[in-house]
């Protein structure tokens, strides 16, 4: 049998809340069930504190995670960019093998004589 928050309330529950302790601190009179209901509650305060420095770490690794993967996205996009200049450069083409006529150079006797002959 289950009731609406989906607890089943055949079990009792193990533990006190923080709010249960007070209330058995305020029935009690006994100085011993006094004292033992203030140790409670102190521990409760202690918990709470703890989960509260527990939360804060967990957001400041969040930041440092989300600077992390901006610095990590950056660094990627900057090694993409230098691979290309890492690389060996590329072999000179090889000339081909044979006779070449050499073009004339501007200006010579041989090139004014080619001109004025066409």
């Amino acid at each position: 049998m289950l009731n609406a928050q989906g607890a089943n309330i055949k079990h009792l529950p193990y533990a006190f809340t923080e709010r249960g302790s007070i209330m058995a601190a305020n029935v009690l009179n006994s100085p011993q069930a006094v004292a033992m209901s203030v140790f409670v509650i102190r521990a409760f305060v202690q918990q709470r504190e703890v989960l509260s420095v527990n939360d804060a770490i967990l957001k400041r690794l969040a930041e440092i995670d989300k600077t992390l993967l901006l610095h990590d996205s950056a660094l990627r996009d900057i090694y993409q960019k230098l691979l290309p200049l890492l690389q060996p450069p590329p072999d000179p083409p090889k000339p081909k093998i044979g006779f070449r006529e050499k073009s004339p150079r501007y200006g010579s006797k041989r090139s004014l004589l080619v001109q004025k002959t066409c």
